[in-house]
């Protein structure tokens, strides 16, 4: 894995150090270069057409600060929660540019999504009575539409593959009935008008993801067809995108996305049907990086091992799946400059009290010292927004970068969690008195 760092980076650290976000009591921050994410966000609209509306996965960086640099270059946002919903609000996305998907949706969550005219994505036939009933309440005021599973296959990673044969996700297209239930189920709801589908993005192939998102479009072309009308209107086809963790290059693009679609659902390119997507990681991880200071070194059983404060707390899907989720990590100097001389195989370990807490096994690196640090690459996504509170370890600073050279300056996007935090998300509460009943 290539561990350079990029002149990019290297001007971004040097700053943090300046500025005092990294060093003194400061043993690890995260930072986000919006201005790439800019770039990224232009770099996906233009290799779409412009009848495509492009929502941010708010999972892959629920930070609110990172949702309003999204939503002023032009997203929408798709939220899976309640929580994520209210930060998309705070981050100023009109109802109309939520997108609501989750499996498991309360009646309340339902009811706020049509009431609001969000984007309703059904996941399930048990699901959709519960919208039947809040339907006949009160009609829904935004786009509804049925999730279909089109049962494509498992990449690489299968945690990761939402179109599987099993998965959890959505109604399996292929199973016996399920089509024509699907087909009839638009058309006794002339309010139902979108298909969704969502097929995997780390370890789905283009291929594997596109053909899904083909059996999707042909599903509405057929309960069209089916119904002598254009009811479904619009086709939300979701995220899809992997990211290419082993150096800087960005690969797959969206380009080479879109080809892939042109070639599998050529009507999603011809203004048939209105088009949603909902990218996350391939918007952000590039465009992130963690810097954490080594608190100790040693050896065991021959072996170099540097004890850090990046661990699973910030990389839980690295450290739990690390041949998976492998992330590539750089060696600097204590002023954060990148250290040359001999490559050591050595552990990068973090802070966590479980013997698995590695970040990077036998990784050949300059010899690594106690003050030096550690660059984490591509953490843009998902590792700031899904921290791991093992050992109540505080959540880490997170900055957002704008700019450069002597024009270069630095947001708070999250501020590191103070102790009393810690312990006052841990702390009980006094207990709401209980309504008082009816008379």
């Amino acid at each position: 894995m290539d561990d350079t760092v990029s002149p990019r980076k290297a001007a971004i650290v040097a700053q943090a150090f300046r500025s005092g976000s990294l060093g003194g009591p400061h043993d690890i921050a995260g930072f986000v270069d919006l201005d790439a994410v800019k770039a990224s966000v232009a770099d996906l609209k233009a290799s779409f057409p412009p009848f495509f509306t492009h929502a941010f996965a708010c999972k892959a960086g629920s930070l609110v600060g990172v949702l309003r640099v999204v939503r002023a270059a032009g997203m929408a946002c798709e939220v899976a929660s309640p929580g994520e919903l209210r930060q998309a609000q705070e981050a100023g996305f009109a109802p109309s540019a939520i997108v609501y998907d989750s499996p498991a949706k309360t009646r309340a969550e339902i009811r706020t999504a049509l009431d609001l005219g969000m984007v309703l994505n059904i996941d399930n036939f048990q699901e959709l009575a519960r919208v039947d009933e809040a339907v006949q309440r009160s009609p829904a005021s935004g786009v509804v539409g049925i999730r279909v599973n089109p049962q494509v296959g498992v990449g690489a990673i299968a945690a990761m593959s939402t179109a599987t044969l099993t998965s959890k996700f959505g109604i399996g297209l292929d199973d016996d009935g399920n089509r024509q239930r699907i087909v009839e189920a638009y058309r006794a709801r002339p309010w139902l008008t979108c298909v969704h589908v969502h097929v995997g993005s780390q370890g789905c192939p283009l291929e594997l993801i596109a053909a899904g998102v083909g059996k999707a479009v042909a599903l509405a072309q057929e309960i069209n067809a089916t119904l002598g009308s254009r009811q479904v209107t619009t086709v939300d086809i979701g995220g899809g995108l992997p990211v290419n963790f082993t150096d800087d290059a960005v690969r797959p693009g969206f380009a080479d996305y879109a080809a892939a679609l042109r070639a599998a659902a050529p009507a999603l390119f011809t203004g048939e049907f209105k088009v949603i997507s909902e990218f996350g990681r391939s918007v952000l991880a590039k465009n992130g990086f963690i810097v954490a200071r080594v608190e100790y070194t040693k050896t065991m059983g021959g072996k170099a091992i540097a004890i850090t404060h990046a661990g699973a707390q910030v990389a839980t899907r690295t450290v739990f799946m690390p041949d998976l989720w492998p992330i590539r990590v750089s060696a600097l100097g204590p002023d954060g400059v990148a250290k040359t001389g001999p490559r050591v195989e050595q552990d990068v370990a973090g802070p966590c009290c479980f013997a698995g807490d590695i970040v990077a096994a036998g990784r050949a690196l300059p010899l690594l010292e106690p003050d030096d640090h550690v660059l984490l690459h591509d953490t843009g996504a998902y590792y700031f927004s899904t921290p791991f509170v093992y050992n109540s370890l505080p959540r880490i600073a997170v900055w957002g970068v704008v700019g450069s050279g002597q024009g270069m300056s630095f947001a708070l996007l999250r501020a590191e969690e103070t102790l009393d935090e810690v312990v006052a998300a841990s702390a009980p509460r006094p207990l709401r008195a209980p309504p008082a009943s009816a008379a």
